[in-house]
């Protein structure tokens, strides 16, 4: 079955450019210029994914409104935050309402596409068996690939396509240091070093709301972060 992907982004220009990409890939592609054409279109009927900007027209923020309309909605659906505007108080609020992914606009278009197949990817491998060898395991961590899920102390940790890449790449490796680039490189992200840092803080942050002791991610100065050898408290 086709996947149905909706666009609301107020510049012509990049809308229809992104749309373009997604047809080319198979997707049904409904596009939006503001919240209200958005809002009254999905109250009828919602699509498979939303990509979203923040600022939407006259509303600064109508993306950030339309984000958590959308979540009441739907607790599943898969919504990317897809904005010029990267600094963390915005990727913290994109992400704290429920976005599964906040990505900037100079990423590229073929790692856009990738994030959007992961996300449809996470779907369905969530309705499927888990396996095994799927799994990797560093201490109470608990990582699957398959379904790009992760728990800790077997309580689920509710991470954003970017951040279970992130958590993937420092545990893949404990106790090595990653630096930004590569941290950028392994979850497929081009952004700035505050992003990252936003990133950094609030995978913490979930893990923390689950295990006050929580401190496996150490940040070294200069260098980068790495993730430490942890156990269960």
């Amino acid at each position: 079955m086709t996947k149905r992907i909706a666009i609301v982004e107020d510049e012509a220009a990049i809308r229809e450019n992104y749309a373009d990409v997604l047809r080319s890939q198979g997707y049904q592609v409904q596009t939006y210029a503001n919240r209200e054409h958005a809002t009254q279109a999905f109250s009828l009927n919602l699509p498979n994914l939303v990509i979203l900007d923040i600022g939407l027209e006259q509303e600064f923020d109508g993306g950030f409104t339309l984000c958590q309309w959308l979540r009441d909605m739907s607790k599943t659906l898969p919504i990317i935050f897809l904005t010029a505007r990267d600094n963390d108080v915005d990727t913290v609020s994109g992400l704290r309402i429920g976005a599964d992914d906040y990505l900037t606009k100079d990423i590229s278009l073929a790692h856009l596409t990738a994030r959007i197949a992961a996300l449809f990817r996470r779907q369905d491998a969530l309705k499927q068996p888990l396996q095994q060898e799927q799994l990797l395991t560093a201490g109470p961590l608990i990582i699957d690939n398959q379904r790009m899920s992760v728990t800790w102390q077997s309580q689920h940790v509710d991470l954003t396509i970017t951040e279970f890449w992130m958590v993937h790449a420092l545990a893949k490796r404990t106790g090595h240091v990653k630096n930004r680039q590569q941290l950028m490189q392994d979850s497929k992200i081009y952004v700035d070093d505050s992003t990252i840092t936003s990133h950094i803080k609030r995978i913490r942050k979930k893990f923390i709301k689950i295990d006050d002791s929580f401190d496996c991610i150490e940040t070294v100065y200069g260098m980068g972060y790495r993730w430490n050898e942890c156990h269960a408290s």
